[in-house]
């Protein structure tokens, strides 16, 4: 986080404690809450509930696409499936083309990327290709990579992000036949990869990269396998393996970047609460598997395992308000 007063959030606790060491005067501090908890303006909320609608209203048209060829797969024949999908996916990349860089434009290009898939699904039951499905999801995924390439659009790298994902998942199955502790390690990797290019690249002042939900869905797809990985080696030790004891490794290495970017380049709770999520999970997985281990399913362990997890919610609040206030309140 950055130490310059100036770089900070302007909090209602910031500005009242500006207000207690005598720099707001009482008519300043009320102007300064004012604007800290505005609420957004009209046209604000207008290209919000725009872009909702129009996400919510993709999806919904997709997801028709995908029922209707579902119900009347028997009746349509194969060229009547692939015509009807590929018109569709034409109508799409020329509404994407004539939008432009527009949100409409991108959510069509969206819509077009994601009946790629589908297409390809026909293509391999009409003529009985033998692809594997994980061959399906990678092979959509460099289909479209041009597309995202270009695109700039965060949702669509997030679909690239899911169909690799997906095509890994069902590689390890098929194909690969290893253990899920090196599955989840693989795709703690490939995701922590993903999202410290999105930080680098967001750092360089790229526009279409400024908002932070995206790096914060890659924090969460990133933190999830390594914590599965290391409450398997806190439930089981003995039975641990190398992948759990390296993916524990890269979750306290992961935890503590988080922190420190929170303190040394932005102010970002989401990373601080997923810390402390991790850590309540693992100690109430720990302290757990102790007490039921010797006392078995006991009335008075799950008393104490419910004051544990109400002390470590507290403590969690403490925290994050603390750290919210800035480092000088904690």
């Amino acid at each position: 986080m950055s130490h310059d007063l100036l770089d900070l959030t302007a909090t209602p606790e910031r500005l009242r404690a500006l207000a207690d060491a005598g720099v707001l005067t009482p008519q300043g501090l009320e102007r300064a809450l004012r604007l800290a908890v505005a609420t957004p303006e009209r046209p604000a909320w207008r290209r919000f509930l725009s872009a909702v609608l129009l996400g919510f209203g993709s999806l919904l048209v997709l997801s028709g696409v995908v029922y209707f060829f579902a119900y009347n797969w028997a009746v349509l024949h194969r060229f009547g499936k692939m015509g009807l999908l590929l018109a569709t996916l034409l109508a799409a990349c020329t509404a994407a083309w004539r939008l432009g860089e527009t949100l409409a434009g991108q959510f069509a290009l969206l819509f077009a990327a994601v009946l790629v898939g589908p297409l390809l699904a026909v293509y391999g039951q009409a003529y009985q290709t033998g692809a594997d499905p994980y061959e399906l999801f990678l092979g959509w995924s460099l289909l479209v990579l041009p597309w995202v390439a270009l695109a700039r659009f965060g949702p669509l790298w997030l679909l690239l992000l899911l169909l690799v994902d997906t095509g890994l998942c069902l590689f390890w199955i098929q194909a690969a036949e290893g253990k899920d502790t090196t599955l989840m390690l693989v795709l703690g990797l490939v995701n922590g990869g993903a999202w410290v290019v999105h930080e680098l690249l967001a750092a360089r002042g790229l526009s279409w990269l400024r908002g932070r939900w995206l790096p914060r869905v890659l924090a969460l797809m990133t933190l999830a396998p390594l914590l599965t990985l290391a409450e398997y080696l806190v439930m089981m030790p003995r039975a641990a393996d190398t992948a759990s004891l390296v993916g524990f490794g890269l979750l306290v290495v992961v935890m503590v970047a988080a922190y420190l970017f929170h303190r040394q380049v932005r102010s970002e709770l989401f990373l601080l609460t997923l810390d402390a999520v991790s850590v309540m999970t693992l100690v109430t997985t720990f302290v757990g598997r102790i007490l039921f281990k010797s006392g078995g399913f006991d009335a008075g362990i799950f008393f104490v395992m419910a004051l544990l997890i109400i002390g470590e919610v507290g403590l969690t609040v403490w925290w994050l308000r603390a750290e919210a206030r800035g480092p000088e309140e904690v």
